[in-house]
């Protein structure tokens, strides 16, 4: 493991606008309409089962689905809520509130960047493939 070289980030956000068109625009359009029709109310709901209010649940999505857009690895990725983190995110908010959950969120991102520098994406292969594909 190499750590004194440049990191290499570069979001495929600036790749991808190099070869941009009007067609694409229309494709991307269109799927991020089917996605917000199936994201959006999905983000209401789980904002209710989390303990918070539905407008929190549905700002958080959009936030995040531009985030995942702006910063992510892939040209195709889609990004939104999912249901195993309810139970996780409502505990966090019924034991330390809502500032426990932004602080438990920074921590989950610091994470998350600690294991890209240090090149820790490699250890998924110590998973095993059903749990993977299940979760």
């Amino acid at each position: 493991m190499n750590l004194s070289g440049t990191i290499d980030f570069r979001p495929k956000l600036i790749s991808a606008l190099s070869h941009y068109s009007l067609s694409r625009f229309k494709d991307d359009l269109i799927a991020g309409i089917v996605v917000g029709i199936v994201a959006l109310p999905l983000a209401i709901a789980f904002g209710i089962a989390s303990g918070v209010s539905p407008t929190i649940g549905l700002i958080t999505a959009i936030i995040g689905g531009f985030l995942v857009s702006a910063f992510g690895g892939n040209s195709v990725q889609i990004g939104g809520p999912t249901g195993a983190f309810i139970v996780i995110v409502y505990s966090i908010i019924q034991n330390y509130g809502l500032q426990g959950l932004a602080i438990a969120t920074l921590m989950a991102g610091l994470i998350l960047i600690l294991l890209g520098i240090f090149h820790l994406g490699t250890v998924i292969e110590f998973i095993p493939y059903p749990i993977v594909v299940g979760f």
